[in-house]
């Protein structure tokens, strides 16, 4: 599948990171309530902005990240964001320069995976949005500082965010006039606009989608009074337009559908769309289920997927369905493939925290105070779900847990050096890192493959 990017493709990058997820999700929440159709995405492997993006267009929130997919991927990537809206706005990541750069040898403005790197890709303008809570005159120096940076960026408007009152907005504005570049925006600062974090970053929306809602209206409201919403959609159409090839898909086999059980709900909240529609691609039908409610997997399933999430947050809720669980170690002992991201490798340890879980695998979990977030490129030592040994990995990792033992089915080597952890087998791989199968369509045939092997081998 191929299509055409832009010319309605616009990117907000900010100065510090701060303030990022308000103001991309409120221009895209405003967007929309202007009457266009508004396709979303953020740079980088972020879990939890894009359920806000979700929400605020009602389209999949997707994500854009070099490192992760390859940087020839992200056209296609973006095009299939894009694909019949009206224009595409695109979250950033930290600071509009901040990336991996340094992690495989890679040197000079823009850092891989950085914000700047996927407007480059996209030859997309940039709106820098500018945290101006403790600053007048020096915003001058500041945007000027990102508009000579790298002349392959194209900074194209700004847009300032938290300002106090008017006439910190005038001084601000007096600065900025001598600059080639409009100030598209001012918003204030306004607690009823600063959404509650937790340790992994913001609350995922689908544990409160009634207050996120509610959020969202406040935010729109206030984008729509404070920005020039003509202007920024001027910009958006001021990127050039160019084909894009669509994403490689896996290729679907000829059997019937294969039934795949997908843990969702609160707990299990981190999914890619991409990663689900690969595997529809490969054939699976996908079965959501909630582990806090379901007494057992869905019925004839071949497959098993438990992503990320906050098992944590739930783990007495999660420890007291026994009944699930139970059925959980019987089906996977039994042979049921199963893939488990970070969240679902807590899910199926002997424990998290002293909480009971599916005991499927031969560890313990427990919260750490300690992050250990980076990407990752590795492979499992033996056979798995998703390939034969030595099949190559890239993801990422983001928690405050540890299990024990850590396992050692899986090396990685990230940018502080190579460790290994997880477990693996034949019909199973449970690990730490967080997989993108946007440019990865054999991960998914395989795991669809082996499964649809496992029902025809119980007569499903």
């Amino acid at each position: 599948m191929s299509g055409t990017l832009g010319p309605r493709v616009v990117v907000a990058g900010t100065h510090s990171g701060v303030g990022k997820t308000t103001v991309a999700t409120g221009l895209m929440a405003a967007l929309a309530r202007r009457g266009r159709s508004v396709g979303a995405a953020k740079v980088g492997p972020d879990y939890i902005d894009p359920g806000y993006h979700a929400l605020a267009t009602g389209r999949p929130g997707r994500n854009l990240d070099p490192w992760l997919c390859g940087a020839e991927a992200v056209p296609g990537l973006a095009g299939r964001a894009a694909m019949g809206c009206d224009l595409l706005v695109i979250e950033g990541v930290m600071g509009l320069f901040d990336g991996a750069a340094g992690f495989d040898g890679a040197a000079g403005p823009p850092a891989v995976a950085s914000t700047a790197h996927v407007a480059v890709l996209l030859d997309a303008p940039v709106i820098l949005v500018v945290d101006a809570s403790s600053m007048s005159g020096s915003v001058a120096a500041l945007v000027h500082g990102y508009l000579t940076f790298d002349p392959g960026v194209r900074v194209a408007g700004v847009i300032l965010n938290r300002v106090a009152s008017d006439s910190h907005e005038a001084m601000l504005r007096g600065a900025l006039a001598p600059l080639p570049v409009p100030v598209l925006g001012v918003l204030r600062r306004d607690p009823l606009l600063t959404w509650r974090d937790r340790h992994l970053g913001l609350v995922p929306v689908v544990e409160q989608p009634g207050e996120v809602r509610l959020a969202l209206d406040r935010l729109a409201a206030a984008v729509a009074a404070g920005c020039d919403l003509a202007a920024v959609e001027e910009l958006a159409r001021s990127a050039p337009p160019r084909a894009v090839a669509g994403p490689n898909r896996p290729r679907r086999p000829p059997a019937d559908p294969v039934r795949v059980a997908v843990a969702a709900g609160p707990a299990f909240s981190f999914a890619y769309p991409d990663n689900g529609e690969a595997l529809r691609d490969a054939g699976a039908e996908l079965v959501p289920f909630d582990p806090l409610v379901a007494e057992s997997l869905p019925a004839d399933v071949a497959g098993l997927v438990a992503g990320g999430g906050f098992p944590e947050v739930f783990a007495a809720e999660l420890a007291h369905n026994r009944p699930l669980l139970a059925d959980v170690r019987r089906r996977v002992e039994a042979g049921l493939v199963t893939w488990a991201e970070c969240g679902g490798l807590l899910w199926l340890s002997r424990s998290l925290d002293g909480s009971a879980m599916a005991g499927v695998l031969a560890c313990d979990a427990r919260m750490t105070d300690v992050l250990t977030l980076g990407y990752r490129a590795g492979g499992v030592a033996v056979d798995s779900p998703l390939g034969p040994a030595g099949t190559p990995i890239r993801g990422h990792e983001f928690h405050y847990s540890a299990v024990s033992p850590a396992g050692d089915a899986v090396t990685t080597s990230g940018r502080t050096g190579e460790a290994t952890g997880g477990f693996a087998g034949p019909t199973l791989l449970a690990s730490y890192l967080h997989l993108h199968l946007g440019a990865a369509p054999d991960l998914a045939e395989c795991f669809v493959a082996t499964a649809g092997r496992y029902a025809a081998t119980v007569g499903r």
